[in-house]
């Protein structure tokens, strides 16, 4: 499930280049206290990795960069998705009776959510609305860790965001999840993200892509997102029709 908000402001919205972890802030202080802070402590265990099971797009509407800071200009848009029922409830509930967001130090106004459900097929073709991420952290012969980043169409990305499906798919359905390969391929070279989340530099890739597998696990990635760091805002898709 995702809600599609409709966000606007009196002037231009004034953000910092990587504002992800204010549209992260904006999500978890729109949301009941007890589950936002459950959400964000705890979330659901599968093999000692702990999921949040939402993800969100990056703000959709004209912009110009200008230095240090990007510069909307409203109305935007807000793409949330999720599994979880209670997350989209609260979400819609706490959004629609507040009124107005606080995004950094800008006021904004909620026009409108809708709601809806796309249902994902065996084979889909998707539009990446936030960058993903695929990695692996390796030790140095000299001590210390190194983050090896992987883009799509590479054997080690499809690993890894398989692997990341199926361990969302057990933290939600709470059982094994199916059999079946799941393989992402390129429908156009990809385009390569160096995004700050506060002071973590992550490297992710935007562009389209085609899944094939079971149908359940592509359901959790259009629901969860695909790849890693699905909470920070990575890894949003938006499914296309057959004629794009």
């Amino acid at each position: 499930m995702r809600l599609n908000v409709e966000l606007n402001a009196t002037g231009s919205i004034r953000l910092p280049i990587h504002y992800n972890h204010l549209l992260q802030s904006l999500i978890y202080h729109s949301m009941a206290g007890e589950f936002a802070e459950f959400l964000h402590d705890q979330g659901y265990e599968v093999e000692k990795r702990k999921f949040k099971l939402f993800t969100f797009s990056r703000l959709l509407g004209p912009y110009r960069i200008t230095g240090p800071e990007i510069l909307f200009t409203p109305p935007v848009r807000l793409i949330i998705s999720s599994p979880l029922k209670e997350f989209c409830q609260y979400l819609l509930n706490g959004l629609l009776s507040q009124g107005s967001v606080r995004l950094g130090q800008n006021e904004i106004n909620v026009e409108k959510v809708s709601v809806s459900s796309p249902e994902a097929q065996s084979e889909i073709k998707v539009k990446l609305l936030s960058p993903v991420v695929a990695y692996s952290t390796f030790l140095k012969p000299e001590g210390g860790k190194y983050t090896c980043y992987f883009q799509p169409g590479e054997q080690e990305f499809n690993r890894l965001a398989e692997e990341n499906l199926r361990k969302k798919y057990q933290a939600f359905q709470g059982k094994v999840p199916p059999a079946g390969k799941v393989q992402i391929k390129c429908i156009k070279p990809p385009r390569l993200h160096l995004l700050k989340y506060k002071n973590l530099v992550i490297k992710g890739y935007s562009g389209f892509l085609s899944l094939q597998g079971p149908q359940p696990l592509l359901q959790m990635a259009l629901d969860a997102g695909l790849g890693s760091k699905n909470s920070m805002g990575f890894g949003l898709l938006e499914m296309l029709n057959r004629n794009e």
